[in-house]
């Protein structure tokens, strides 16, 4: 029934504020047995890549767009390494409003690219990293009157608590571990203030401990260190200055969690380990988790037995080039012989 329905009592909504809905949230919960049982944990697997637009982003989008509505606002604007623009593009074609998009020149995956020009956003390429974007994007937007749409919106991380939400709906309870892969940064303390609402609320009596992974080379938060040539193959997380870093630190410390980082080598690999023993495909970023918890387990520092919830934040369908590069090809054959060698 999108986040807004289901969840409009916990949210910040009025009665002037419009009722948009692409029937976002509500996401699958998938127990991954097989993959657990190599991990020793009994491990879920968010899949918000079936969202509308194939990623978390329009859990808060949602919300931020319905505001700006709210506020007046005739456009939208953002900043993106790919799922932010794409969620945004598809809200605003969706309320019938224009949207501006800058990118990170040749940074982002031909798949969200795809998304946010198919929506009609008008999508501008600049010489610089997302850092760099996020800063043109954010005075840009102050100088044209325009809505604000990255997670600098408070109305975002508001709205994307409710991954948390449907986890404790779904499960009964809270995880006894949160894995998501960290990026801008904003994902993890939403889920954290999620997890910690629906302890006030009354509906669950314990918080997990956040675990947020990042990409070796676009790891500031695990290394303390500024990165400001953040390079990985997962282009979702390839940000060197998140801008909620204050945020995702105090949900890890809060949980008595920890940010770990995973090479681009590792990240890969989860993601065949993903579709391969669990059936299910996720853009690379998104594979950073598993990759950190198959790290964990051959430390030993991985609980035996404990409940895991993994955010799996956008379909392996927003990169298809680069799953492509690491399977083999279509078999050709030439006759029904070929084709019965071929079933061996």
């Amino acid at each position: 029934m999108g986040v807004l329905r289901r969840y409009g009592a916990y949210l910040p909504i009025t009665g002037k504020t419009p009722d948009v809905n692409l029937e976002e949230g509500s996401t699958p919960l998938v127990r991954l047995e097989k993959i657990g049982a190599s991990l020793g944990v009994e491990l879920f697997a968010k899949l918000e890549g079936c969202n509308p637009s194939g990623s978390f982003k329009d859990r808060g989008m949602v919300l931020a767009v319905a505001k700006a509505l709210e506020d007046g606002a005739k456009a939208i604007v953002c900043a993106s390494t790919g799922n932010t623009s794409a969620s945004a593009a598809a809200y605003a074609a969706h309320v019938g409003i224009p949207c501006y998009v800058l990118l990170p020149s040749g940074k982002v995956a031909l798949g969200k690219l795809a998304q946010a020009l198919i929506y009609g956003a008008k999508v501008i390429s600049i010489d610089g990293n997302f850092d760099e974007a996020l800063d043109m994007a954010r005075k840009a937007a102050a100088d044209k009157g325009f809505a604000m749409v990255n997670s600098v919106n408070p109305y975002r991380l508001t709205a994307q608590k409710s991954g948390a939400w449907e986890i404790c709906d779904t499960l009964g309870g809270a995880p006894d571990l949160h894995a998501i892969p960290v990026g801008n940064a904003g994902n993890i303390s939403a889920y954290w203030h999620g997890y910690k609402d629906y302890k006030d609320f009354g509906k669950i009596t314990a918080l997990p401990r956040m675990l947020g992974f990042q990409a070796e080379g676009a790891a500031p938060l695990v290394t303390n260190q500024p990165c400001p040539h953040p390079e990985t193959i997962a282009t979702a997380i390839r940000i060197g200055n998140p801008v909620s870093a204050e945020f995702a630190r105090a949900a890890v410390r809060e949980s008595n969690g920890e940010f770990n980082s995973v090479t681009d080598e590792e990240i890969l690999a989860a993601q065949r380990i993903l579709a391969k023993d669990g059936g299910v495909f996720a853009e690379p970023a998104s594979c950073a988790p598993l990759a950190g918890l198959i790290k964990l387990r051959k430390a030993d520092k991985l609980p035996k037995g404990a409940s895991v919830a993994m955010i799996l934040t956008g379909n392996g369908l927003k990169d298809p080039d680069t799953a492509m590069s690491q399977v083999g090809r279509p078999i050709n054959v030439a006759s029904y012989a070929e084709l019965i060698e071929a079933f061996s």
